[in-house]
């Protein structure tokens, strides 16, 4: 397997499962150098841990990426003891309960805002400047297939996801000739505990067991299936890679088809 991140430090954002964990292993098996973080200390330690038997050199930080402080102190250990950084991958967040937007909490959409937007403003406010020192780096924010188009029942998601979007062509256009690649990934469903929760959710209301939501759900995909993780992670690996270096600021949909009609 050839090694297009070799060396280089890549800090993940959600990493103790899901995309988060599964990119860790991707770049790692590309050569990477790993900074990760997780809210959940003992899942975050286990895939450090796994991949630090492998000899991946690995850096991981219990963090809560609504807050200020943690993220600015986390990514200042990258670059005391890493040296820098050369890819981050905001990919952090959360869903919230499937439900019409008047049924919704305050607090419901505060906390989706916090964990799915706030974390990727705070994160590249600290990972920005650090790329800018040494003039190159890549930023990749995952959005989702829900910040591009409307999600209904699922409000307050897409408000944080289209700002996801929104800050990635913001901050894009700002760095565009400072050598900073910033783009948002935008997954549909996909196979990941997320999805397992909002699928056991459809399927209480429905009477449905998980593998008949699962198959309800895909159907609204033109390609009739949901996403599996490993697609959603090459699609990472391509964003981010060295040679893609004339991209920056788009919002790339992984989703069967389903933002096309």
């Amino acid at each position: 397997m050839t090694e297009p991140f070799k060396n280089k430090v890549v800090m993940i954002t959600g990493a103790a499962s899901g995309f988060g964990a599964l990119a860790a292993a991707r770049f790692a098996a590309r050569g990477a150098r790993l900074a990760l973080s997780d809210l959940r200390e003992s899942a975050l330690s286990d895939v450090a841990d796994k991949l630090r038997a492998q000899g991946v050199e690995v850096l991981s930080d219990r963090v809560d990426v609504t807050q200020e402080a943690p993220i600015k102190t986390h990514i200042a250990r990258i670059a005391d003891e890493m040296g820098g950084l050369d890819v981050a991958i905001n990919n952090a967040g959360m869903g919230h309960a499937v439900k019409p937007l008047q049924h919704l909490s305050v607090e419901d959409f505060d906390r989706s805002i916090a964990v799915n937007a706030r974390s990727v403003f705070l994160g590249m406010k600290y990972q920005i400047p650090l790329m800018q020192m040494v003039g190159q780096g890549a930023i990749l924010n995952v959005a989702s297939a829900a910040g591009l188009v409307g999600a209904g029942h699922l409000a307050a998601y897409a408000a944080a996801k289209h700002a996801v979007v929104g800050l990635t062509r913001a901050a894009a256009d700002e760095n565009a000739q400072r050598g900073v690649r910033i783009n948002a990934l935008c997954p549909s469903f996909s196979a990941t505990p997320l999805f397992d929760e909002m699928a056991d959710q459809v399927g209480a209301r429905a009477g449905l067991s998980r593998e008949d939501a699962y198959a309800r759900i895909a159907k609204r995909v033109p390609m009739g299936r949901v996403c599996e993780p490993e697609e959603v992670v090459q699609a990472m690996l391509w964003i981010c890679a060295p040679e893609n270096s004339f991209m920056t600021g788009q919002a790339i949909a992984i989703d069967g088809g389903l933002t096309a009609v």
